[in-house]
């Protein structure tokens, strides 16, 4: 029988099978053991057992955030300070379309000034509004200055935090080197035009024309254009800034801040041209320049310890001695030896050896010795005669006066605070000519503080200002002044306040307020409380004359009556009664007459003594005289001679009489 093949594989042999099977049944009897509990207390201890804890997939992340250390210090870079202020442009005084286009109109006025005070040059400055939009403007400032070399337009225009004003000790209406070039970058970012300067140094030299853009990422110029033009000045600068604005008038605006700048630089003119209305001009008061001002070292006072290592390391004196001389004012070679000898060194000891605890006992020595005041030739103060020139030629009034204090010092830096005050006239009604409601039944006007910071306006933050607060915390009660809890006083007053100082300390980069040092504060209510003692003794004059005028006028009113009266009881010669009266009338009421001179001193009349002597005042007369009755006081002068020379004749009998005897 055949047999037939097929493809299945032979069974493996018993022997395998039978340890496979053994095989199974050990691993099954082992997962028995080990899985199922035997015991109940074994069961529950696997109930309480904790679960085993399973990462994530996303280990090592949070909310899906892949950061790495490595990662975020490749996105670091450095932010230049042109990007900073672009963004942050409100800190410059660039927040809205009206206080942007006084900003620009401030900055490249301010510039003007400053450097024609510097070359010796009476200021004439060309001031151009030009609309050329809804809300777009061309803003033109022209100087007669002495210009800007070529070399050096892009960088003072096209670059930010660059200037000669920031690291000397000197009085100068620009601090950082931000102004122009901010308003340059704004225009920039608002209407992409770029800033155009035309500038000539002298008529032998052409005009230089650059239009510059500002790279924000790198803080340096860009030049769009430079080419030599023709002009018809001889020397000066202009600068032409198109940006997004809004021009009104009254408080706050372009005109406000050009009349007072006028007021605080007499000595400069001004034209302005605004985009609607007629052209405002204003000439100089006076062709006197400013005092010219020096630069000082600082004072030791107003440096703190890091300021002073930095310094040790940059000096080019290579001793201690020779450091502390040169590099403070006011500390001479025999102080210099006293403070090192305090701090266990010498005066010859080298700047390079000096560790930093031998640092810090020169710098608690210096602060401990008793030094001069730093020098004040580094101010160029307004002065009186400037102050009542800049007040007579703005505003209309009856009674001026200055005060000018004495140089004082905060953190060593030396300043000065000037007061002005305007009184009556044209700014309102005033209480003691009138009723309490004033003339016509309005109520009187508020008084106004006009600020001043090295001779420029401050229009902005005046709550902030310490020296507005100042005029606040003024007793105003003791001037013969009305004046509320914690406001300003009710009076028909302007006080005009000027702080001189080679750094003014402004609470903010757009120099709108002066920050509240405890000096400061004290030398402006010194300086206001001379000119209210001043205004005091005015007013207490008027009163007097007022009361006295109110007294002639019953008088008057009745003379008539009493000397019919009189004739009616008895007999007597009305024509000489009636002038007994007026005689006794005019001696009573003296004081009716009083007047004053240019200088406020009382014209000498009846009393004599009456002069008020008051420095530095002017008191004009702008109202009536006293309603009083020709025929009764028309005579006064001719009666006044009459009695003195009765005076002088009973003199010379008396004398006489002595003499024979």
């Amino acid at each position: 029988m055949a047999t037939i093949p097929t493809t299945q594989k032979a069974p493996p042999p018993r022997d395998q099978l039978d340890f496979a099977f053994s095989d199974c049944r050990e691993g099954i009897n082992a997962a028995r053991t080990t899985t199922v509990p035997q015991t109940k207390a074994d069961m529950t201890a696997k109930r309480t057992m904790p679960k085993p804890v399973v990462p994530p997939k996303s280990a090592g992340k949070k909310n899906g955030r892949t950061a790495t250390a490595e990662s975020m210090a490749k996105q670091q870079r450095e932010i230049s300070v042109s990007e900073f202020f672009a963004k942050n442009r409100h800190l410059l005084g660039f927040d809205n379309k009206r206080k942007a286009l006084l900003t620009t109109v401030k900055e490249a006025v301010d510039n003007s000034l400053d450097a024609c005070e510097e070359a010796g040059i009476l200021p004439d400055i060309d001031i151009r509004l030009k609309q050329v939009d809804t809300d777009r403007f061309a803003v033109t400032v022209r100087d007669n200055g002495p210009g800007i070399v070529k070399q050096q337009i892009p960088n003072v225009f096209g670059k930010l935090l660059y200037g000669s004003k920031f690291h000397r000790l000197k009085m100068s209406r620009g601090q950082q080197g931000i102004g122009i070039s901010a308003a340059g970058m704004y225009g920039l970012i608002t209407t992409g035009k770029p800033i155009r300067i035309v500038s000539r140094t002298s008529s032998r030299s052409q005009a230089h024309l650059y239009k510059l853009a500002i790279d924000t990422k790198k803080n340096k110029p860009d030049i769009v254009a430079d080419e030599t033009v023709d002009v018809d000045w001889a020397h000066g600068t202009e600068v032409t800034i198109e940006l997004e604005a809004s021009y009104n008038k009254g408080r706050q605006s372009v005109d406000e801040y050009i009349e007072l700048t006028a007021i605080a630089n007499p000595h400069a003119s001004f034209t302005l041209h605004p985009p609607i209305g007629p052209t405002l001009d204003l000439p100089r008061g006076t062709e006197t320049l400013p005092d010219e001002t020096k630069e000082i070292k600082p004072h030791p006072y107003g440096i703190e310890l890091g300021t002073m290592m930095k310094m040790l390391k940059e000096t080019k004196s290579p001793k201690l001695g020779a450091f502390l001389t040169n590099e403070f004012s006011r500390v001479s070679s025999a102080v210099a030896k006293k403070v090192a000898t305090q701090s266990g060194a010498t005066a010859s000891t080298w700047v390079s050896s000096l560790e930093p605890p031998t640092i810090e006992k020169v710098y608690s020595s210096l602060q401990k010795t008793k030094l001069m005041a730093p020098s004040t030739n580094c101010l160029a103060p307004m002065g009186a005669e400037a102050i009542l020139t800049g007040l007579l030629k703005g505003i209309k009034a009856e009674f001026y006066t200055a005060s000018t204090r004495p140089p004082n010092v905060y953190r060593g830096n030396p300043f000065q605070i000037e007061v002005g005050l305007a009184y009556g006239g044209e700014l309102g009604a005033d209480k003691h000519d009138d009723d309490d409601t004033g003339k016509n039944g309005q109520d009187r006007a508020q008084s106004r503080v006009i600020r001043f910071a090295n001779r420029v306006p401050l229009l902005y933050q005046q709550s902030s200002c310490c020296t507005f607060k100042a005029v606040l915390d003024t007793k105003w009660n003791n001037y013969n002044l009305s004046q509320a809890s914690g406001a300003m006083p009710r009076a028909p007053m302007v006080i005009l306040i000027h702080m001189a100082s080679v750094w003014v300390p402004f609470i903010s980069e757009g120099k709108e307020a002066i920050a509240d040092y405890d000096e400061i504060r004290k030398e402006v209510k010194l300086g206001i409380s001379e000119c209210g003692r001043r205004l005091n003794m005015l007013l207490r004059r008027k009163k007097r004359k007022a009361h006295f005028a109110k007294r002639r006028d019953v008088f008057t009113k009745y003379i008539d009556e009493v000397v019919n009266s009189a004739r009616a009881i008895t007999t007597i010669n009305k024509e000489d009664f009636r002038k007994s009266l007026v005689s006794l009338s005019r001696k009573y009421t003296a004081q009716a007459d009083m007047e004053f001179d240019d200088h406020g001193k009382v014209v000498k009349k009846e009393i004599v003594g009456n002069d008020m002597g008051l420095a530095d005042t002017i008191i004009v007369d702008h109202e009536a005289p006293a309603p009083s009755p020709e025929t009764l006081f028309g005579d006064t002068g001719k009666e006044k001679s009459k009695s003195g020379s009765a005076r002088k004749s009973k003199k010379r009998k008396k004398s006489a009489k002595r003499k024979s005897r």
